[in-house]
């Protein structure tokens, strides 16, 4: 969170580890789930089966018990949306999750790397059919990933969606390297303290593998970057700009479909 060293959400997703991911984290909040905010996703796929991914009524409802059976909970407080699914309605998705949320399983939803105008469609949506809206998005936004600042942060802005950003990239080029030298600080300070410098983002989420890294991340928890250091940072990745573009999850299908591309 951006407000001191509070540190109170969980993120996961059912298709992390085949699901091992969720069953990890049942065992690790047992005995303080109510001290804690608990998310997690539904979309990728689960098995072979085609029917078991998506953002379908039907998947949904199933995704969602087994996330709960796995996690050991009888709601959870954020249900995002993984990936926007071209092949299911704006209306039926956001039909499903806002019966879930009435049905007391889930407490808000959000999306997750969906493309700025998949997430204004999909507040159109909730408006037009008197339905429960997005009220999260979960974007890749790093010191080397920022396209996220000339489209979907603004949108996010103008909505009012939190913004959940993904853990930033550690593998800094020489030239950030040098910046955070001469600042004082560690790449993990820079890298976070980037992320949350942006008056869009709520937090970030942070990915540590072992215990040293996550004692590492959170001392840079309280990071604030200097204007001086955020100018230089602007002037090797330019504001807006993606250096890493081919690992991002919001390009259209029609562009990534060499068949959609000239219809």
């Amino acid at each position: 969170m951006k407000t001191g060293t509070l540190f109170n959400l969980i993120d996961t997703a059912d298709a992390y580890s085949d699901g091992r991911s969720e069953e990890m984290v049942g065992k690790a909040i047992a005995g303080r789930r109510d001290d804690l905010v608990v998310a997690t996703k539904a979309y990728l796929p689960m098995g072979e089966d085609p029917n078991r991914r998506g953002s379908s009524r039907r998947w949904l409802v199933t995704a969602l018990e087994d996330s709960l059976r796995r996690l050991d909970v009888d709601h959870v407080d954020l249900y995002q949306i993984h990936r926007w699914d071209p092949n299911t309605s704006d209306e039926e998705t956001l039909s499903a999750l806002t019966d879930l949320q009435r049905a007391g399983k889930i407490r808000y939803f959000g999306s997750s790397t969906f493309p700025a105008y998949r997430i204004v469609q999909a507040q159109w949506s909730a408006r037009e059919h008197h339905l429960s809206r997005y009220v999260t998005e979960q974007p890749c936004y790093s010191i080397l990933q920022r396209g996220i600042e000339s489209h979907v942060l603004p949108v996010t802005e103008e909505y009012g969606l939190g913004v959940l950003a993904n853990r930033a990239k550690l593998e800094a080029v020489e030239r950030l390297a040098k910046v955070a030298d001469q600042a004082g600080l560690t790449m993990i300070q820079l890298a976070l303290g980037f992320v949350t410098a942006h008056r869009a983002v709520t937090s970030a989420i942070i990915g540590p593998r072992t215990m040293e890294h996550l004692r590492s991340q959170l001392a840079a928890a309280d990071t604030v970057l200097s204007a001086d250091v955020l100018d230089e940072i602007d002037e090797i990745v330019f504001p807006g700009v993606d250096l890493a573009a081919e690992e991002k999850y919001d390009t259209p299908p029609s562009i990534l479909d060499a068949t959609l591309r000239r219809r």
